[in-house]
């Protein structure tokens, strides 16, 4: 469990603040902190302190505190953020933060973002269309992108190939969402069981109807012809969101694609999973084998040098 707050931990100075969030992400997101010791000094401590931040954030509303969460918890959550962004950190990890805040002139309104979407799970245990279920995916997920884009940095140098006319309408903005986007829509259908037993159907009820498949089936771990029906569609838009990104990672700046692309991929093939289960996401949990992801890391490290 993160330690959420301890005033007396602010007279740390910076260099300890990184490397309590460098722990944090070493800990909670191997492969991609593997990929971040690839970026400049400056760049992995800034991505250090975001993903403290966000694992923080998580936690408030699905971790050991999701049972105690309250929108007044939220509340202060939020005004931590505030005073975190005006210069007065009140622990160690915010300190890493408002170093990165200074360093790199992070805008606020992500992280809001972010409690935003936190506090659509304290009051929704449902969604009607896919439009509000894009909104809250891109509040917990698309905002992470939002976050590092800044720091990350971007190379559109490659932008004045003939064969890259056509995708110059795209920003590399809309790119970092759609890659939060395809992770949480990955999330949702790697966890529809799950969420089932916490009275939770992320899937939008309008898109359950259209297969004739109801929430008393998905209570009841119904997997039959239907059921897999809808699972492809679902399946296929995430990989279309995956696919619009892919765009968006080869724009960043050269020694911040490897971890992107790396996450990209292994999280990608969790679609890969729900298909060789057969969609039964009920009794059997999705994930991506070690070996899976050694055979992976190669391919990402080639995409990153190569792909421009």
């Amino acid at each position: 469990m993160l330690q959420l707050s301890d005033s007396t931990q602010t007279q740390a100075s910076p260099e300890e603040a990184y490397k309590q969030c460098r722990h944090v992400t070493a800990k909670y997101a191997k492969t991609f902190y593997l990929g971040t010791l690839l970026m400049n000094p400056a760049k992995q401590r800034a991505i250090w302190a975001i993903y403290a931040w966000c694992r923080r954030s998580d936690e408030l509303v699905d971790g050991h505190h999701a049972e105690v969460a309250t929108s007044e918890s939220l509340d202060r959550w939020e005004e931590q953020l505030e005073a975190t962004f005006a210069g007065h950190p009140q622990d160690i990890y915010d300190l890493a933060l408002w170093d990165t805040i200074q360093r790199f002139s992070l805008n606020i309104q992500p992280f809001r973002d972010m409690i935003a979407g936190q506090r659509m799970d304290l009051h929704r245990v449902r969604y009607e269309t896919f439009e509000q279920l894009k909104l809250y995916c891109y509040r917990v997920a698309g905002t992470v992108g939002l976050m590092s884009l800044d720091v990350m940095g971007t190379d559109l140098s490659g932008d004045g190939a003939p064969w890259r006319q056509n995708q110059l309408q795209s920003s590399p903005v809309e790119e970092a969402i759609a890659l939060g986007i395809a992770n949480q829509l990955t999330n949702i259908l790697r966890d529809v069981g799950e969420d089932a037993r916490r009275g939770r159907i992320y899937l939008p009820l309008q898109e359950l109807a259209q297969f004739d498949y109801t929430e008393k089936d998905l209570m009841q771990g119904v997997v039959d012809d239907r059921w897999r029906a809808l699972m492809q569609f679902q399946i296929q838009r995430a990989r279309e969101y995956y696919a619009q990104a892919e765009y968006g990672i080869s724009r960043l700046s050269p020694d911040a694609r490897f971890p992107v692309w790396a996450a990209s991929m292994l999280y990608s093939q969790i679609l890969n999973a729900i298909e060789r289960n057969q969609y039964d996401v009920f009794s059997r949990r999705a994930f991506v084998s070690k070996p899976r992801k050694l055979l992976a890391l190669p391919v990402a490290y080639m995409r990153s040098q190569v792909l421009s």
